[in-house]
């Protein structure tokens, strides 16, 4: 009788500490998580204003480049009409040196030609025609002095032409110096506009470099979370022994119908160049549409993940497990079986989102897969 008393507490006693131990446990995992979601709930705005920033920073740097294409454009037009205007200066400054040249010879020429008339008198035409001895000899002194006259006539217009081409030239060169100054001014503001677009950009530039640092650290966030994620799968399928067993259909369906507006895997971050790795797909809905789960199965996880959003996580048995991330808000809670097709959520953008769209994952023992080999 003794023996039966005692073995009758000792059984009781154990299942208290069971049970206890069990509550316990079950609590200090319950606090973990409720941890997890009040530091999602924290990052959530920083995730969203480096988003927005990101965004933002992206149209001011495609804006700066157009406008310092523009400057370039602009300083390359003035320069170019201040280059053709000093080319025709130089020009000018050529064909004036040599014009003077050659009207200092005509010059030098006509002077010596008024001398010789001042000292020995103007020749008579007409007395050296005259003086002729026979008229073959007068129509030699004819063309003689045709030829004197002509020569004249062409030193006196010659002198007169180029002293024109002198006049008409340095009023050329006044008004193309006048008119380098202007574009000289003008090429100097285009360039100093040009310097500062650049100024500009390269401090975008320079705090672009700076935010790398926040948005690596964003993404290191996503990729805690994707392991948090690999985690509370891990835990479940470790106390579960029946998810191993099997259970689902082994065909995955749609979770939404639209088109895939980003893929699995590695990717280039559109401002940052950083490699960056997406573990699902992203399939563009609209705000409130139902979400369906791609196969039967136990909800293990309903709630707030940061990044995800609201989120749901599904275990379908073979250890394997779908996500559905960024929803409005969710239709299934923890513990719950679902079957193929049934509406779980219903399609948002919560979460590091810019627009409504489900996010679907496709995990084996936690490690996310590509979800086309299943669907």
């Amino acid at each position: 009788m003794f023996f039966h008393k005692r073995l009758w507490y000792v059984l009781t006693t154990t299942v208290v500490l069971i049970f206890f131990c069990g509550s316990v446990f079950a609590a200090s995992l319950q606090d973990k998580l409720d941890g997890l979601k009040k530091q999602a709930n924290d990052k959530q705005t920083e995730i969203n204003s480096a988003k927005a920033k990101e965004d933002t920073i992206s149209e001011q740097m495609r804006t700066l480049a157009e406008q310092v294409d523009s400057a370039t454009a602009a300083y390359n037009e003035v320069k170019g009409q201040l280059d053709t205007t000093q080319k025709k200066i130089d020009e000018n400054e050529a064909l004036l040196k040599k014009t003077q040249q050659n009207l200092d010879k005509r010059e030098k020429i006509l002077h010596k030609r008024l001398r010789d008339i001042y000292m020995h008198g103007q020749i008579s035409y007409i007395e050296v025609l005259v003086g002729a001895d026979s008229f073959s000899d007068f129509l030699t002194r004819m063309d003689l002095i045709k030829r004197i006259i002509r020569y004249d006539y062409d030193l006196i217009n010659g002198i007169l032409q180029e002293k024109q081409v002198i006049v008409n030239t340095k009023k050329e060169l006044e008004d193309d110096r006048s008119k380098t100054e202007k574009l000289t001014q003008t090429a100097k503001e285009k360039a100093d506009i040009l310097q500062q677009k650049k100024a500009q950009q390269q401090v975008l530039l320079d705090k672009v470099k700076n935010d790398r640092a926040t948005a690596e650290r964003a993404y290191d966030e996503l990729m805690a979370a994707s392991r948090q994620v690999e985690q509370m799968i891990l835990a479940y399928t470790s106390s579960n022994s029946d998810d191993n067993a099997g259970g689902g259909s082994g065909q995955f369906i749609w979770p939404i119908s639209g088109p895939i507006t980003s893929p699995f895997g590695w990717r280039t971050h559109p401002i940052y160049g950083t490699q960056i790795f997406h573990s699902g797909i992203d399939i563009g809905g609209d705000y409130g549409e139902p979400i369906h789960a791609a196969a039967d199965g136990t909800v293990i996880f309903t709630g707030w993940i940061s990044g995800y959003g609201n989120a749901v996580i599904i275990s379908h048995g073979g250890n394997l497990q779908t996500l559905y991330g960024h929803n409005q808000s969710l239709n299934v809670s923890e513990g719950q079986h679902v079957s193929q097709g049934q509406v779980i959520a219903f399609c948002g953008s919560t979460g590091n989102s810019t627009g409504p769209h489900s996010h679907f994952e496709v995990r084996k023992n936690g490690e996310p897969v590509n979800p086309l080999n299943y669907l």
